[in-house]
């Protein structure tokens, strides 16, 4: 064996303890460390000969790179719906790194690690409120959970127009359908073949929403005349969390032919708030669903899942297995997660979940949702109040999107961000709703409290009197 590997293992306690002292600081000092910085790093190392070794590669680490990390799973990073993590999630998240296990089949060689990605989804499932009849698996994010669901979705409408897709390719026009869809969704349709433009736009619900107009959507699927088609609908739109009509939408179900997938990465997460569940009706009647764990289920990054009703298993396998791999047996037959999404190699990533799922249970995570609510409708409070901002729409759940009043604010806002962001006192992210430019703030972080909130507002003060 290599001498330095050797040594490294010998000495693995000692580099754990460091690992765990460094990663303890970084977690108890969170609320100091900047949410953004203006430094870079040095010019690209090469490659060692005999190699440092993991104590002195871990102290180039800290020497280059550690300390211009910003603190993203912070409490006011507001950007990109990012959460944190929770403590139960990092030991998961550790000890998945740890056991290293590919987690693919159920059984055949003795791995428990896809027993305990499906008990996994089925907590999920608990928290959620939705029924059994789903199928679900870990992805990295919302890009490859909308990647899954609708690459099922479009070997459904193959099946309907009795082709094998994932056998043959796409020889057919696939009608995509939606209202206000997530750019992963898009990405996901450019990827799928379908085309990045090749969607029929549906018209919003007039008053400042984001919410498709669920009649618009009944004229648009009578002039496709019975032929297959994919929906996709919001389960929180990304500027204003506003939420299509479900319930209306599996009525429109009875008389046209067509998938409906509920992209919800994070608004999925509003059944949990009693007050707010009522924006998840009819979300059971999907054929396929998008929620985002490393969003408000507060676990580290690269972790979603998809849901998949169970009634399109056979269109799911089709679209997945490894047909040249008789090796692997029969995919309905032997289960394995090798024959139902993208990945073949895959890391056991439901684990950071099931810890925090059953560390905290349905009242933890009512508790972080409707305190990053409360979070938002302070802050959205804040700005109502202030004559020099304006909120560009109602604060529904936990986003909230605003501007500066007036041409003049119009002129100043991108300038307004950036000095605000490089305090790094708070990170927030630009945007466009309703032809203004505007600032977007996402509440998601398990830790963040009213303090933040007026330490945010501080510098926000600062910022304008700075102009």
């Amino acid at each position: 064996m290599n001498n330095i590997l050797q040594a490294d293992f010998d000495s693995i306690e000692n580099l754990l303890e460091l690992t765990k002292n460094q990663g303890v600081d970084f977690l108890k000092t969170l609320h100091e460390r900047p949410t953004s910085t203006a430094k870079s790093m040095e010019d690209f190392r090469f490659l060692p000969e005999t190699g440092l070794g993991t104590k002195e590669a871990l102290a180039d680490f800290n020497e280059r790179f550690e300390p211009i990390i910003m603190a993203s799973t912070g409490p006011r990073y507001w950007g990109f719906v990012t959460g944190g993590a929770t403590p139960a999630s990092i030991v998961g998240d550790w000890l998945s790194g740890i056991y290293d296990q590919n987690s693919q089949s159920v059984k055949g060689d003795g791995d428990v690690s896809a027993r305990i990605e499906l008990e996994t989804i089925q907590l999920l499932l608990d928290l959620f409120e939705l029924p059994k009849t789903y199928f679900g698996g870990f992805v990295t994010g919302a890009t490859m959970s909308n990647f899954t669901s609708l690459a099922v979705a479009r070997q459904w409408v193959g099946k309907q127009l009795g082709k094998d897709f994932a056998k043959e390719g796409v020889s057919e026009k696939i009608h995509v359908l939606t209202a206000v869809p997530h750019s992963s969704a898009v990405k996901s349709l450019a990827m799928l073949g379908l085309g990045s433009q090749n969607f029929t736009k549906i018209k919003v619900l007039e008053g400042n929403r984001e919410a498709m107009d669920v009649q618009d959507l009944a004229k648009k699927l009578e002039t496709l005349n019975g032929q297959p088609s994919i929906v996709i609908a919001s389960g929180g739109t990304v500027n204003t969390v506003d939420f299509d009509d479900f319930v209306a939408i599996a009525k429109l179900k009875e008389k046209y032919q067509f998938w409906c997938h509920i992209d919800a990465a994070f608004g999925g997460f509003a059944v949990c708030s009693p007050t707010h569940k009522h924006l998840l009706n009819g979300w059971e009647m999907a054929d396929s669903i998008t929620v985002d764990c490393h969003k408000w289920l507060n676990v580290p990054y690269e972790s979603a899942f998809f849901l998949v009703k169970e009634e399109h298993r056979f269109c799911q396998v089709e679209t997945f297995q490894n047909s040249n791999a008789p090796y692997l047996g029969d995919p309905l037959d032997n289960f394995s997660y090798l024959n139902f999404l993208p990945e073949n190699s895959r890391r056991l990533r439901a684990l950071p979940a099931w810890f925090s799922l059953m560390a905290y249970g349905k009242k933890g995570y009512q508790d972080i949702v409707e305190n990053s609510i409360k979070m938002a409708q302070i802050f959205g409070e804040y700005l109502e109040n202030n004559a020099q901002f304006e909120l560009l729409a109602l604060t529904r759940l936990n986003t909230v999107c605003f501007t500066l009043v007036g041409e003049e604010g119009q002129v100043k806002v991108s300038s307004f961000l950036s000095k605000l962001n490089a305090t790094g006192k708070v990170f927030m992210t630009p945007t466009m709703y309703d032809g203004k430019k505007g600032i977007r703030a996402a509440f998601v972080n398990w830790q963040t409290n009213e303090q933040d909130i007026e330490i945010v507002k501080a510098e926000m003060e600062k910022v304008l009197a700075g102009f």
